[in-house]
């Protein structure tokens, strides 16, 4: 077994911290996660966007210093906002996530994707307290070229759709802004690119997994658009391990870190579409299946991320193997069916998680 950091209690204990984007699925866990080691939470964001949301079933809301609703495009009123939470440490995960949505909506993805992270960062630029900003972003930022190979952090910007490309875009805002304003402030900037994450809490349109688990609920068939398509799927506990980490080693060498980041699976995690809905069936067999055979938006087949040096530099590495996150997935949600306190499975899983050795 090979010791593999973890975020440290100690460090969070006490500092305030910003959380964008806490009332979706991965910023509900980031907060519980947070409350859990002292930090003190300021969340900034929408509503929740549907009924049930991670926020309510897990009561996010109660491990909060201060719970704001900001729409990350107004821009006056988000400087206001961080000026007024006063963070050390902020982490951005507010934005318009979903690809299909975005080939719907292209003007509100790239006003929230784009110009958000703009504002937020403009926003830090004015409050003297930050010292260490992580704008989360996505593997779907870089030129897909449907490689073979893992994509590394200095590999080009792109994206085929506009969600993807709002995220490339939202990279070179932050890149901009380092460069031009915060290094020189003493504000480590970095920012981080996920696998497709998997977990409970998340009730999502058109993401395999609540999909799948949406039509157990219902007792409805599940419809699957690319069978063949392979991602890098991991828990969400992955990735968010990565985001604590990195903000870690830029409170401690603010501008040694400052650079874009990949927290992806082991490379044999990258599977099909329908691994994944084979394994699950394993585990519900109750559920129903097609595959869609009319015309779809451009989705890419692969992608993959290289985690190398957030595994060389800063001794992060993945926890959970693939099955063991759909299996984590599946307890939360059955747990939740069942009516248990989904907080305190939350925090289970997060113990859970740590006390994993690496292999």
């Amino acid at each position: 077994m090979t010791a593999s950091a973890k975020p440290s209690a100690d460090f969070w204990f006490g500092k305030r911290v910003l959380v964008t984007g806490h009332t979706g699925f991965k910023g509900g866990w980031l907060c519980m996660w947070l409350s859990g080691m002292g930090a003190k939470v300021t969340g900034l964001s929408l509503d929740p966007s549907g009924d049930p949301s991670l926020y309510g079933v897990a009561g996010v809301n109660r491990l909060l210093e201060a719970d704001l609703r900001c729409d990350i495009r107004d821009a006056a009123k988000l400087r206001e906002a961080v000026l007024s939470a006063a963070p050390e440490i902020v982490l951005h995960l507010a934005a318009q996530p979903l690809v299909r949505l975005s080939y719907a909506d292209p003007l509100a993805t790239y006003a929230t994707n784009v110009m958000g992270t703009a504002h937020l960062l403009e926003a830090v630029r004015h409050a003297s307290s930050v010292k260490a900003v992580v704008n989360v972003t996505t593997d779907k930022c870089y030129e897909n070229r449907e490689w073979v190979w893992a994509y590394r952090e200095d590999e080009a910007m792109g994206g085929h759709d506009p969600y993807s490309s709002s995220k490339g875009c939202s990279e070179l805002v932050t890149a901009a802004y380092r460069r031009s304003f915060l290094a020189a402030a003493g504000v480590g900037v970095a920012s981080a690119r996920a696998g497709n994450v998997i977990g409970g809490g998340d009730w999502s349109a058109d993401r395999l997994v609540p999909d799948f688990l949406r039509a157990i609920d219902r007792n409805e068939k599940l419809v699957i658009r690319s069978p063949e398509a392979t991602r890098p799927w991991q828990h969400v506990l992955e990735p968010l391990s990565g985001y604590l980490l990195i903000a870690e080693a830029l409170w401690r060498d603010g501008v040694g870190f400052a650079e874009g980041w990949n927290f992806g699976p082991d490379e044999d995690d990258a599977k099909p579409v329908r691994w994944i809905v084979e394994t699950l069936q394993a585990l519900l067999p109750r559920i129903r299946w097609e595959i869609f055979d009319g015309e779809r938006p451009h989705e890419a087949k692969m992608l993959a991320l290289s985690s190398s040096k957030a595994r060389a530099r800063l001794n992060w590495r993945p926890r959970w193997r693939l099955r063991r996150a759909l299996e984590e997935t599946v307890r939360w949600h059955e747990s939740w069916a069942r009516g248990e306190d989904m907080a305190d499975l939350c925090r289970e899983q997060i113990r859970g998680y740590l006390d994993t050795p690496v292999s």
